[in-house]
This record gives structure tokens, sequence and C-alpha cells, in this order.
């Protein structure tokens, strides 16, 4: 009789994961804008500002996205508000930075877009993700990080 091992998906190990495989399309995306800026027929100044504007919202905030996750476990959230405030972080992530790109396509110079709506709900996503993780920190009431002295007095289980 084999003998399985359970694997335990908590949002606190599952989200990052999403989040560094997510990094590797931003990788792709430097890629490929580079590729574009390269081109004789390349992107125009319009196209080119909101590209990167896109791609490095999308970097920081996913890398931002992992801090988080480290200190969401460090709240006393159940695990169902975990999940909860961690897909709202990653989708206001992606709602973000993709609305660049939505404006890229759809928008015009000195006009708002569909794209610039995408972007501002995904600003107002990541910023009720951050405030709700650092209230829950403060309501957790033990320090977010621990400094080495105290960690190396403290017995090992």
């Amino acid at each position: 009789m084999q003998n399985r091992t359970r694997v335990l998906l908590t949002p606190t190990t599952v989200l990052p994961a999403v989040a560094l495989f997510s990094l590797v399309t931003v990788g792709f995306g430097g890629w490929s804008l580079l590729s574009l800026l390269t081109r004789e027929d390349g992107l125009t100044p319009f196209e080119e500002q909101f590209f990167r504007a896109g791609h490095g919202h999308a970097g920081v905030l996913l890398v931002m996205s992992l801090v988080v996750f480290i200190l969401m476990g460090r709240t006393r959230f159940s695990e169902a508000t975990q999940w909860v405030v961690g897909i709202g972080l990653l989708v206001g992530v992606l709602l973000q930075s993709g609305g660049f790109f939505l404006h890229l396509l759809v928008g015009a110079e000195d006009s708002g877009s569909a794209g610039t709506l995408v972007t501002r709900t995904g600003a107002v996503l990541v910023a009720v993700a951050l405030v709700t993780v650092g209230v829950g920190l403060l309501r957790a009431g033990r320090p977010a990080v621990e400094s080495v002295s105290e960690a190396s007095h403290k017995p090992h289980p």
C-alpha cells in the first residue's frame, strides 16, 4: 500500500507561487519591449510610454506582493480572509498594470479610456489589500520582523 502525503495548499504558499510564476511574464514583457524598440517600425512615443508603464508596474507590484504575502502570514487572519485579500491583491496588480496595456490598445493621447478605468480600479484593489494587511499586522500585536537578538534567544520547537 502506498503512503500518500497530503499537500496543504494555503494562501500564503499558493499565492506567492502564482506571483513568482507571473514574474516570468514580466521577463517576457521586457524581452518584447526590447524587440519592439529595436525594430525599424518600432513603437510610437505614446505606445512606448504605456508599454513601459504597464511593464514596470507589473514587475514592481508583483515583487511587492511577495512581501505582502509574507507579512499576511503574520496576521491573525483566517485562511478565508487570507484567500480573499491575496486574490484581491493579485487581481489588483493584474488590473493596474494591464490597464496601461489596454490604454495602449484602445486609448488616445491626452484622453481617458477603458484602460485608465481598469488601471484605477486595480490601484484601488491594491490599496485595499495593503491597508487590510497593515491593519491586520497592527491588530496581531506582534512585530512584523523580529530583531536578530530576539530570534536567537527563542527556543526552537
